[in-house]
């Protein structure tokens, strides 16, 4: 996307409501773009669009499929057609052991995974047949491998990887391009219940401009901060149980 381009440059941001997605939304907004927003919360969303004109507030649940169908309806005749989603919405449940809570998998698969295919439904059809448009797909560090806490939290962010990555190979040809998103630590109410420490931790705001950056030049996959990232692909490398022993024992919290 050239700097021109993105002036006219439609934009749907899911988990709009706080963190990511709404400093994604108001860097967006500062560089041109019409923004599209979805969230739960009509509030959050209301008081996020009246922070800019270009700023526009479409609440929905990543959960209700057709939900979603009638949302992407509803933001192209509003709009007019997305040029670029960036599917953010997700939640963070640690876990914690040796209690099992079959719950909190249930809930991490339903909005990080199943909320993110309800949204690719009807954009992957669209932006198909009209051969154009990028989707972002937020996932995280903890995605590369594992880690403490993140039994149910990381398994949803390694299957968005292997979706993200396989759905680019697939919809190439008709034209569409995927990126991922690797964040580290986000200073956001979803880190905020963190009892450890977080490395490289950076803000909202940072991140947003991180990304925002990957996109316009068109990159594939976006991870920051660079040396976090870069490190914690390096020791995926391991074998298997020297990575566990490594990893383990450096964020032993007992």
């Amino acid at each position: 996307m050239t700097t021109h381009a993105a002036k006219a440059s439609r934009v749907w941001i899911t988990g709009a409501s706080s963190g990511i997605g709404a400093a994604l939304a108001r860097e967006l907004a500062a560089r041109g773009y019409v923004v599209a927003v979805t969230a739960r919360s009509e509030k959050a969303l209301a008081e996020l669009a009246g922070s800019a004109a270009n700023i526009h507030a479409f609440a929905g649940d990543i959960t209700d499929r057709d939900g979603m169908a009638t949302l992407v309806d509803a933001i192209e005749r509003d709009l007019g057609p997305i040029d670029l989603a960036v599917l953010n919405a997700g939640i963070y449940l640690p876990t914690s052991f040796p209690e099992f809570d079959v719950d909190i998998f249930d809930r991490s698969f339903a909005v990080n995974l199943g909320g993110t295919v309800n949204c690719l439904a009807p954009l992957v059809p669209l932006m198909s047949a009209r051969k154009y448009g990028r989707i972002a797909i937020v996932s995280s560090v903890a995605g590369y491998g594992g880690l403490p806490t993140s039994a149910a939290y990381g398994a949803t962010k390694a299957a968005l990887f292997n979706l993200g990555e396989s759905l680019a190979m697939d919809v190439a040809a008709h034209g569409v391009k995927v990126s991922m998103i690797a964040p580290g630590f986000v200073k956001t109410p979803a880190t905020d219940v963190n009892t450890f420490p977080m490395p490289f931790i950076i803000s909202a705001e940072d991140a947003a401009r991180r990304i925002v950056n990957g996109l316009e030049k068109g990159r594939a996959h976006i991870a920051f901060p660079k040396r976090f990232s870069f490190l914690l692909r390096l020791i995926n490398l391991l074998p298997r149980g020297a990575y566990t022993r490594l990893v383990g024992g450096a964020t032993n919290r007992d």
